[in-house]
């Protein structure tokens, strides 16, 4: 099929367009790796193929998951034959997918050959290259190619730049010198951004430098960038680990004001598996507490995950007045299993006509949970 295909390609014809669709669709169906690598060696000799980005990310994606990393060279490497190769972006291409794939070594040889090429480089290959690093976790790499490669190349580091160097420290834990890099950036005129301060964000709330993380947050609204969902949940990480339960309501109030509601409920069940993980039955009652308060409806995946813990916790007339709440506000939440184990804990303990009451409530709502053992 493929060679019909290609053939078909270099023949006049059909639209180009639809060719090169057919083409990537047949790769991304084929399962043999090996077959995969040769299709896709081959589909490369075609110049709009190479323009397609996506195919060559999904491509060496599939290769690495399967560790195939001797495969991702040998596509590669291939690339460097084409007309393409004397282009930054098409270098960049090539540095990324090697830095995906945690071959840092082979993105750096791609770097050094572009000189070779008479290929200019620019902010954009050094970014490409401290990404690469970045990806294959060495962290120091990233660090000591940012204090050299700029003065050597001539090149001025950007955003994107920084960027990168702050993540790297933030994944070895250097958040001094994360917050250093911003310091930097300020006297280099370089405005950080959400991508700035978000990755401080996840690294101070969640390591628990709560008064650093605190102090970010402040300058983020002192360079007017608007904290985001993902600025959000850094914070409730953060509060959950201080076992701040009153301001973690407080914090979803804000949320909820912002309209996000999606974003509230991810942020009530990352703060109910933090209570959870910590066997902290008490606080996890007092957020539902003051998330009732607020006259807030639980998501159904909440209950999910408290109803379990407060079983194992041997708290069950909690978990009956939670049931008969969750019967209420979802009548269509398909959590039989759930309820089931709940029924079957009350059974054991000799509360026989609460799990009948949960078992007629749930008759109401078309569950079929059974109560077999207490017959």
């Amino acid at each position: 099929m493929y060679l019909i295909l290609h053939r078909a390609f270099c023949t006049a014809g059909e639209p180009v367009k639809v060719k090169i669709k057919s083409i990537s669709e047949d790769l991304y169906k084929e399962v043999k790796l090996k077959r995969l690598v040769e299709k896709f060696k081959k589909a490369s000799d075609i110049d709009r193929f190479r323009q397609k980005t996506g195919i060559y990310v999904e491509t060496v994606r599939r290769l690495a998951r399967a560790k195939r990393f001797r495969e991702i060279r040998d596509i590669l490497e291939h690339q460097k034959q084409y007309f393409d190769i004397y282009n930054e972006d098409f270098s960049v291409r090539l540095i990324f997918l090697y830095g995906k794939s945690g071959m840092a070594k082979h993105a750096r040889m791609v770097f050094d050959e572009m000189p070779q090429r008479k290929c200019n480089r620019t902010v954009l290959s050094f970014n490409a290259l401290l990404d690469a690093y970045l990806h294959s976790r060495k962290f120091n790499v990233v660090d000591e190619l940012f204090k050299t490669l700029p003065t050597q190349l001539s090149i001025e580091p950007d955003l994107v730049s920084y960027n990168t160097l702050i993540k790297a420290f933030c994944k070895k834990g250097s958040f001094d010198s994360a917050l250093t890099v911003l310091k930097e950036m300020e006297e280099k005129g370089v405005n950080p951004d959400s991508i700035t301060f978000n990755t401080l964000l996840d690294g101070l709330y969640s390591e628990g430098s709560f008064e650093d993380g605190e102090k970010v947050w402040g300058q983020m609204g002192a360079k007017n960038v608007t904290p985001d969902a993902r600025s959000y949940c850094s914070k409730l990480v953060g509060l959950v680990r201080e076992k701040k339960a009153g301001e973690v309501v407080e914090f979803l109030r804000e949320m909820e004001k912002v309209g996000d509601l999606f974003c509230v409920h991810v942020m009530i069940n990352a703060a109910m598996k933090g209570f959870v993980n910590e066997g902290n039955l008490d606080k996890a009652k007092e957020l539902v507490c003051e998330i009732t308060n607020l006259d807030f409806v639980l998501h159904k995946s909440t209950y999910s995950i408290l109803v379990p813990f407060l079983r194992t916790k041997g708290d069950l007339y909690t978990t009956l007045n939670f049931c008969c709440e969750f019967f209420k506000k979802h009548p269509a939440g398909h959590v039989e299993s759930l309820m089931q184990l709940v029924v079957d804990k009350m059974v054991e303990e000799g509360m026989i006509s609460k799990a009948k009451e949960i078992v007629e409530a749930g008759k109401i709502c078309n569950y079929r949970l059974n109560l077999l053992e207490a017959e």
